[in-house]
């Protein structure tokens, strides 16, 4: 379910939302990578990490207590 919450927030905010996907990396963690056309980096991460710090306010507050997960923004 947080992957679709997240998803939809990112689409709202970037240029080419059809160019956006999150994705579950494989490991120990739970790590979801986004994935944005390059254009749209900039504009995800926002002035001095505000938008991307506030996606993950939001992810932490539809993910279930005790669980942790990572995002990151893909190159």
């Amino acid at each position: 379910m947080y992957k679709e919450v997240l998803t939809f927030a990112i689409k709202k905010i970037v240029l080419k939302p059809s160019e956006v996907t999150v994705t579950e990396l494989p490991g120990d963690k739970k790590v979801l990578e986004i994935h944005v056309d390059a254009e749209d980096r900039g504009r995800l991460i926002g002035r001095d990490g505000r938008t991307i710090h506030a996606l993950r306010t939001l992810l932490r507050a539809v993910t279930p207590v005790g669980e942790d997960i990572v995002l990151t923004v893909a190159q």
